[in-house]
């Protein structure tokens, strides 16, 4: 069995949904073979060096029990956490993906991204994307203080949400023809990502063939998940 989360935006204010997967940790997590954790675990995260603070160092803890009882975790980073690293993946006994990432499941070829790449008529948020995780910023971020980073990001997360979109409650999809053209040059027969918070199953045709678009769903003070098995995928929650 194989579960599938996303876009939990764990933080310390958020002690409802921190309960949840604690508890989502302890219980349905542990009868898989992998969890799949596709971008957004944190409400932000400005390096691994802040594993010192008591919250993360929880989280990061649960999961490296999770991985002690024979789970494979496996993370694909958000636009929240893109800059979890190899010392957080070592604590909790994870290992960090690229995407668009590439499994079998029951005979069918699955891509799997967090989905902020493929937003791609949200034009500013790809230009500030192309900034942040160039190189040379991710480089530059490094070397700040980590007072600073928090800052910087608290700073951003406000920014973001006191746009004139999200204001508005505009919040962009994945642009169509970009997902038809990762299920041609990946030949995925499913898709599965978050960050939309549009939970929901998509299915198209492309190139004469069925596809189908699994959308993940945030958690608000409660786990969700998809779980994929023999039978198929089936969304589940606490």
């Amino acid at each position: 069995m194989i579960l599938f989360i996303s876009d939990l935006h764990l933080c310390a204010r958020r002690p409802e949904t921190t309960a949840a997967f604690l508890r989502f940790i302890d219980g349905p997590a542990r009868q898989a073979k992998t969890l799949w954790i596709l971008g957004d675990l944190f409400e932000f995260w400005v390096g691994d060096d802040d594993l010192g603070d008591p919250f993360h160092a929880r989280i990061a803890q649960a999961l490296a029990a999770l991985s002690h009882s024979g789970v494979d975790i496996r993370i694909i980073v958000g636009n929240r956490d893109f800059l979890l690293g190899s010392i957080f993946a070592a604590r909790c006994g994870a290992h960090i993906v690229t995407e668009p990432a590439l499994i079998e499941l029951n005979g069918h070829r699955v891509v799997l991204m967090h989905g902020d790449a493929q937003c791609t008529d949200d034009v500013a948020y790809q230009r500030f994307r192309r900034r942040i995780r160039s190189p040379l910023s991710l480089a530059l971020l490094r070397r700040l203080p980590l007072r600073f980073r928090r800052v910087l990001a608290e700073r951003i997360r406000r920014n973001s949400e006191n746009s004139r979109d999200y204001q508005a409650g505009i919040f962009f999809d994945l642009n169509p023809q970009v997902v038809e053209t990762l299920f041609r040059t990946t030949h995925a027969d499913w898709m599965i990502h978050g960050h939309t918070h549009r939970p929901a199953l998509h299915t198209l045709n492309v190139d004469g063939r069925e596809r189908q678009r699994w959308v993940l769903a945030d958690w608000h003070d409660q786990a969700t998940w998809l779980q994929a098995g023999p039978d198929g995928i089936i969304a589940l929650s606490e």
